[in-house]
């Protein structure tokens, strides 16, 4: 979402002009993984994350793991995801739910959901990779299978896999449900948080924007983390206020700048 006045390649060297030490993104499968390695190393950064095929995403489509009859398309866009991952040594994945429609049976749903996702945690375990699932507020993304970290953190707990967590998105939180605070407080300790996400709400702009106080959020979470020994990592899933325009991105990072200044 960030530097999108860049063509997608030349977004490694503006996220590093910048300051930032890793990055995530949607999709990587546009481009050969050798060829994002190399952007990588040429400019010092991690790859912490990117998402698993999500189907056809230009039709509306937004993965794949509930959906019954999809599961050999599934299974086999994971695989390609692990090879991205083992590629750029990414430690995480996140799969995708998929749109519930309206007619489906959610007990067929959430047990097709379910089971792929343990065979995700099978698969990703030899390659030492996360599987992550994320709660998406239905504004956003109406029919989303998965709105509310109760429900991820209920999955996360019945399938018992250490390797699969749940991707916290405070953004999707704030809208859904609200409380954040006490939601940091209540799951990073548990350990089934996998990563982090962050975004002014209602406009999914600059942290700094909005009704989220992402001041107080941040000492919340360095707080919680030096309690329970919490060391992942915080994604920038916003759209910058300026939009896609020269310097747009890097404008409006005063924020970023005066985190580090608070909690490096």
């Amino acid at each position: 979402m960030l530097y999108n006045e860049h063509a997608f390649l030349d977004r490694f060297a503006a996220a590093a002009q910048d300051g930032f030490n890793a990055v995530e993104y949607l999709f990587p499968y546009a481009f050969k993984a050798q060829e994002l390695q190399q952007r990588l190393q040429d400019h010092g950064l991690q790859q912490v994350l990117f998402n698993a095929p999500p189907g056809d995403w230009d039709a509306g489509e937004r993965g794949l793991a509930c959906l019954p009859g999809r599961e050999a398309e599934f299974r086999e866009g994971f695989i390609k995801a692990l090879d991205y991952a083992t590629t750029l040594s990414c430690p995480r994945v996140h799969v995708m739910a998929g749109i519930a429609q309206g007619t489906a049976d959610l007990q067929v749903l959430q047990k097709t959901y379910e089971a792929n996702l343990h065979w995700a945690a099978e698969a990703a375990h030899a390659a030492a990779v996360d599987v992550l699932i994320e709660p998406i507020n239905t504004r956003d993304m109406p029919g989303y299978f998965l709105n509310h970290q109760e429900a991820a953190h209920h999955i996360v707990q019945r399938l018992g896999a250490p390797n699969v967590k749940v991707q916290f998105d405070l953004y999707h939180c704030q809208v859904m449900e609200g409380d954040v605070a006490s939601k940091i407080r209540h799951y990073l300790p548990t350990g089934r948080v996998g990563h982090i996400q962050i975004a002014g709400v209602p406009e999914r702009q600059e942290p700094s924007m909005g009704e989220l106080n992402y001041d107080f959020l941040c000492e919340v979470i360095d707080a919680v983390s030096a309690q329970c020994g919490w060391e992942g990592w915080i994604g920038c899933e916003y759209r910058p206020a300026r939009g896609a325009v020269a310097g747009g991105t890097s404008q409006g990072l005063a924020w970023l700048r005066a985190w580090r200044q608070l909690h490096g």
